[in-house]
């Protein structure tokens, strides 16, 4: 009995990481598609590894797919040591995927998909990457670059994955002038790094939020016990009594952040399909593992 639901977890994990690779697959390629329909065929350079890559290549014609690799390559290390392998591995997964679809489209798009408007296309090529983005980080994955180093910033200080993206992105915007010689170009990119990067935060739905849960469920033990190993957050144990049955009951609280929510209803749901779940806003957190008092 107790193989069996080991097997129907492990079942329920694989298909949940389908899952999320699927939306990241998603999310890669709205990423690649509006930077090589929007913004490369206007010589358009943003922020990351791609915009160094684009770079390179108006200046020395080599593909932004090989550029990509190599320094992707050397940031991937970074990643394995602060991250771990599990989250690495999905960062080199995906770092292969954007890399191959960048190789792919760059020859098959040679103008920009709206003609004329490089203003327009400044605003949905950062939509869509912004959009591509969002969707990777909100299901824990990296497009690998510059991402890696935003993490890095979200995970040690209380500054967001955008604005985090913000800080690499203005020096790499700022360097395209030696290439370009061109003040305009380097002003269409910053419009696409403010478009990006605030669309990054829109779609994570304001990843910084905290949420509480009112967790009721005859096996609370094993849920508080799954949430403090795997989402690494502290559980209360409160004594109920349910006024209508009057019978006496455990309620687990926890306090997490707003994009630690699917994991947490994950868990509640592998343990104990019929448990009760209150989740509600908080306005603020303060203290270990949140915001600092100040």
């Amino acid at each position: 009995m107790q193989n069996n639901k080991k097997i129907r977890i492990n079942r329920s994990v694989v298909l949940q990481e389908i899952q999320d690779q699927s939306i990241i697959f998603v999310g890669l390629i709205l990423y690649a598609l509006g930077w090589t329909g929007f913004l490369l065929p206007n010589g358009i350079t943003t922020g990351g590894v791609t915009g160094i890559a684009a770079i390179v290549y108006f200046g020395t014609k080599i593909p932004v797919g090989i550029t990509y690799f190599c320094i992707n390559g050397v940031l991937l290390l970074l990643s394995i040591k602060i991250f771990g392998f599990k989250f690495s591995f999905r960062t080199i997964l995906n770092v292969i995927i954007i890399g191959s679809l960048l190789s792919l489209l760059q020859p098959w798009i040679k103008e920009p998909l709206v003609k004329g408007e490089p203003f327009m296309n400044c605003i949905l090529g950062g939509v869509l990457c912004g959009t591509g983005l969002g969707l990777v980080f909100n299901y824990k994955g990296s497009t690998g670059g510059t991402d890696i180093i935003a993490l890095i910033i979200n995970k040690y200080r209380n500054i967001s994955i955008g604005k985090g993206l913000l800080i690499c992105d203005v020096i790499i915007i700022s360097s395209s002038y030696f290439v370009f010689q061109s003040i305009e170009k380097i002003v269409y990119g910053l419009v696409v790094m403010g478009v990006t990067s605030y669309t990054v935060d829109m779609v994570l739905s304001g990843a910084r939020q905290s949420v509480q849960f009112f967790i009721f469920s005859d096996k609370y033990a094993e849920i508080a016990d799954t949430v403090i190993q795997d989402v690494h957050r502290g559980c209360t144990i409160l004594d109920g009594v349910g006024w209508y049955s009057k019978k006496s009951a455990k309620v687990v609280v926890v306090l997490a952040k707003k994009n630690e929510s699917v994991t947490i209803f994950r868990i509640v749901k592998n343990i104990d399909p019929h448990a009760f779940i209150s989740q509600s806003s908080v306005i603020g957190v303060y203290g270990e593992g949140f915001l600092q008092i100040k």
